[in-house]
C-alpha cells in the first residue's frame, strides 16, 4: 500500500480516490464506489491513518448559513424602513460571509 497526504488525495479526483479505496480493507470505505469526494476523502483518511485538521472548517458552514438568514431579515426590514446605511451594512456582511462559504467549498 503507497503511503499517501491529505494534500496528494485532496488533489485526486474522485475515480482515483475510488481506485485507491478499492484495495484497503476498513469500515470507513465500506460503499466506497457509491461515495462522493466529501465522503469519500475522511474514509480514506482514517483507512490510512492520516490526522488532518481540516474536518472542523464544515462545521462552521451551518453557523454561518444561519447569519446569513437572519441578516437576509435584517436586510428587509432596512429596506422597508428605507434606512440605507444599515441596508449597506448588512448587504456588506451578508457578501463577506457568502465568499467565506465559497473560499471553504474550494479548500
Amino acid at each position: 500500500m503507497a503511503e499517501y497526504t491529505y494534500e496528494q488525495l485532496h488533489a485526486m479526483k474522485v475515480a482515483e480516490l475510488r481506485d485507491v479505496a478499492k484495495g484497503i480493507d476498513h469500515d470507513a470505505l465500506k460503499g466506497y464506489s457509491t461515495m462522493h469526494k466529501e465522503q469519500l476523502l475522511p474514509g480514506l483518511c482514517t483507512a490510512l491513518n492520516i490526522h488532518v485538521h481540516h474536518e472542523a472548517v464544515g462545521a462552521e458552514k451551518p453557523r454561518i448559513k444561519a447569519t446569513i438568514r437572519r441578516l437576509k431579515a435584517r436586510r428587509e426590514e432596512a429596506k422597508a424602513a428605507g434606512d440605507h446605511g444599515r441596508l449597506a451594512e448588512t448587504r456588506h456582511q451578508i457578501h463577506v460571509l457568502k465568499r467565506r462559504l465559497r473560499k471553504m467549498a474550494h479548500a
